[in-house]
């Protein structure tokens, strides 16, 4: 992606078995779907599966509108009502009605050979998205907490935000297979034992 020559260069001057054939890097550039638009291509798959099947022809794409109920009923994911906006109407380029302004960046991670996530971004409720959301998700309750209110009371200045997964995109960079080769914590007996039998080994 744009951007992100540096960070790639870096790395394949430290570790120069990083720049390989086997693995491909990433486009220069995000290409974006909304969530109804992946549903109608992958009607019969769940949410992760979709996002899976899009990532090997569109190796990096921001995900919009996620959070809101798609044409199936369901949510594509689960997103807090009072956080990012998934409620405003928006309408596509070719004149169908959506929702949403906020959504994920995934890439195709050729390790894994699956969906993987690296970010989280939107834009943030105001007083009148806040209630609606809070409303949709039968949470009106949460109106009396103080953050709530200094929405409610424009005591809040609005904004726009993401955040990035540091050990994802560590793992993306390093051309790792599991969270654990980069970060510590404390991890399960059991799973050491199945990673160590494919020759991945986390971090303690």
């Amino acid at each position: 992606m744009e951007g992100d020559e540096g960070s790639r260069g870096i790395c394949h001057h430290m570790f120069p078995k990083l720049r390989t054939d086997r693995y491909p890097e990433l486009p220069d550039k995000l290409e974006f779907f909304h969530a109804e638009d992946i549903l109608e291509m992958y009607p019969d798959l769940p949410r992760k599966a979709r996002e899976t099947e899009v990532l090997k022809e569109h190796p990096a794409i921001f995900i919009i509108g996620i959070g809101y109920p798609l044409k199936d009923g369901y949510l594509h994911e689960l997103r807090a009502p009072d956080y990012d906006d998934w409620i405003t109407e928006t309408v596509s380029e070719d004149g169908r009605s959506m929702h949403g302004l906020n959504g994920d960046i995934l890439v195709w991670n050729p390790v894994t050979r699956r969906r993987h996530e690296l970010t989280s971004m939107g834009i943030r409720v105001n007083a009148e998205t806040l209630k609606k959301q809070l409303e949709i998700s039968g949470l009106l309750d949460f109106l009396k907490y103080p953050y709530h209110q200094a929405i409610i009371n424009n005591e809040l200045p609005l904004s726009i935000g993401g955040g990035i997964g540091q050990s994802r995109t560590y793992m993306l960079l390093l051309r790792k297979a599991h969270l654990g080769e980069v970060s510590v914590t404390v991890w399960p007996k059991k799973l050491k034992e199945i990673c160590e039998k494919r020759n991945i080994y986390v971090l303690e």
